[in-house]
């Protein structure tokens, strides 16, 4: 299967991130990735996304009487950072989310949930059809068993969202090596091989 959908660069200018239900009791039912690869994955692209001064939203569903809070890790990254929390199954049906999303003024948004094939999913498939381009951080997202995934991705893909890792389109929207806040964007990612690279030069 074969997908023509090629937006435009993401920018500072134009990207927003919406993170969906990063929620304790969700986070337990995680198998696609390790609950600590999960959590590594979404604070970094909280804290990359911060870093490029990009606006952020953050959700989460029934914290009182289901999920509960979003996990500490990620509270901890989006210091005095508001969470909307819902009842609606899909971010977008709530008022506010949308009301939040469209006040970024961004018209590109990059979602990332627990689970995969519904908290980042539905309004990542809704946002495309609202006129937005769409992407979905798979490896910030994490769902519950292997056919969730794979019919998430495939599905995502029909719907014209972009799926891909986190730290790539972070480093879309960063653009340029020399970019004062280019070491703070890879501090932010903690991929295991830069931070090894910069080893390797200062043992040099």
């Amino acid at each position: 299967m074969t997908n023509s959908h090629n937006p435009e660069p993401l920018t500072r200018d134009n990207a927003a991130v919406v993170l969906v239900d990063h929620q304790v009791g969700l986070m337990t039912g995680i198998r696609d990735y390790s609950i600590a690869e999960l959590k590594h994955n979404v604070v970094g692209l909280a804290k990359a996304a911060r870093a490029l001064d990009l606006p952020i939203v953050t959700t989460t569903t029934s914290a009182e009487t289901l999920w509960g809070p979003a996990f500490p890790e990620l509270a901890d990254a989006l210091p005095e950072h508001a969470f909307i929390d819902r009842t609606s199954v899909n971010a977008w049906d709530d008022k506010r989310v949308e009301e939040a999303i469209r006040a970024t003024g961004r018209s590109k948004l990059i979602f990332a949930g627990v689970s995969l094939e519904v908290c980042a999913a539905f309004p990542a498939m809704r946002a495309v059809r609202e006129g937005f381009d769409s992407y979905v951080a798979v490896d910030a997202s994490g769902t519950f068993n292997t056919t969730k995934r794979e019919t998430a991705l495939v599905r995502l893909t029909q719907a014209g969202v972009v799926v891909a890792d986190g730290a790539s389109l972070m480093v879309e929207i960063l653009a340029d090596n020399a970019s004062p806040e280019a070491a703070g964007v890879y501090a932010a990612l903690g991929m295991d091989w830069s931070i090894l690279v910069g080893q390797v030069r200062r043992s040099a």
